[in-house]
């Protein structure tokens, strides 16, 4: 079997022929589980979402360090820090002597680059697009720290979850929504985005699915007049998130408005998935939009 850092999936948006290749390799890898005595030991995760994958998988003793955005689940937030997302020591990574480097879309090329020199392997999973990516990546991510069986069984759990909402949804009237993930400028969730998942799978409509970048501005979203607006950015319901919905609510023309139905989420269970994470929040969104279902009854 190659060096496992001669696999690295790289950001779907590249147009570059041989990172399609790479992004082939390590799936075909993720189906050849590690000898023993290859599996990863000491793992330094430089996202959230690998950080979160690590943990669900059962593997969270292994993590030797993460990023200071690591902060869930609660044990993530004790862990070593090496920086942030986007800048981080590579000297402190060097000194950790990891066996495995889980990083992201957003970590810096010139940074990795540094780490392979010195012989560590890095894996670098892309920014997904679908719930269907969310679950190939986390079992690639089973495979490679030899744990295929759980994590299989954790994807299975999770698409029963989401196929049993998609049941309960269909033959729903398809209401307009607008899932706002950021601001400054206005951001929502594009058709091409694991987010889009969440309106679509739910029974909802996206009102800028055929945007290509989620920047937009709240012109357009007033012109679409959505039936529901959930905010996903950071700030909760007291900080930035609180403020943009007071900023909706006095937009009175606009029918979610009108109704009652402008809402505020937890950012990190929108903009962080994990196969059952993603099931979990699914059927949050499922639940605003089709209220009428009386999700809370349902197991």
């Amino acid at each position: 079997m190659p060096p496992m850092n001669s696999f690295r999936l790289l950001p779907l948006s590249t147009v570059f022929v041989f990172s399609l290749l790479f992004a082939v390799s390590l799936l075909d890898a993720a189906e050849m589980p590690p000898s023993s005595d290859r599996i990863p030991r000491r793992i330094v995760s430089l996202g959230p979402t690998n950080t979160e994958n690590v943990y669900l998988l059962g593997a969270g003793d292994r993590l030797v360090a993460n990023t200071s955005y690591c902060v869930h689940p609660e044990e993530a937030r004790s862990k070593e820090k090496i920086g942030s997302v986007m800048q981080f020591s590579v000297e402190k990574v060097i000194s950790l002597q990891p066996d495995l480097v889980l990083a992201t879309n957003l970590s810096p090329d010139s940074q990795l680059q540094m780490l392979r020199n010195v012989g560590l392997t890095v894996v670098q999973f892309s920014q997904t697009a679908s719930f269907a990516e969310v679950c190939d990546q986390f079992i690639a991510l089973g495979n490679l720290l030899g744990l295929a069986d759980h994590a299989r069984e954790l994807v299975r759990q999770a698409s029963i979850k989401v196929a049993a909402i998609g049941r309960e949804v269909s033959g729903l009237p398809k209401r307009k929504v607008f899932l706002q993930v950021g601001t400054r400028p206005l951001a929502g969730a594009i058709g091409k985005s694991f987010t889009h998942d969440f309106i679509a799978l739910a029974g909802g409509e996206n009102i800028i699915a055929e945007q290509h970048a989620p920047a937009t501005d709240y012109e357009k979203v007033v012109a679409d007049d959505p039936d529901v607006i959930i905010i996903a950015i950071m700030g909760s319901e007291s900080g930035l998130a609180a403020s943009e919905k007071e900023k909706w609510l006095s937009v009175s023309a606009v029918k979610a408005v009108r109704d009652n139905r402008v809402h505020v989420i937890d950012p990190d269970l929108v903009c962080s998935p994990s196969p059952l994470i993603f099931a979990e929040t699914l059927a949050t969104i499922a639940g605003l939009i089709h209220p009428e279902l009386n999700w809370e009854k349902k197991p």
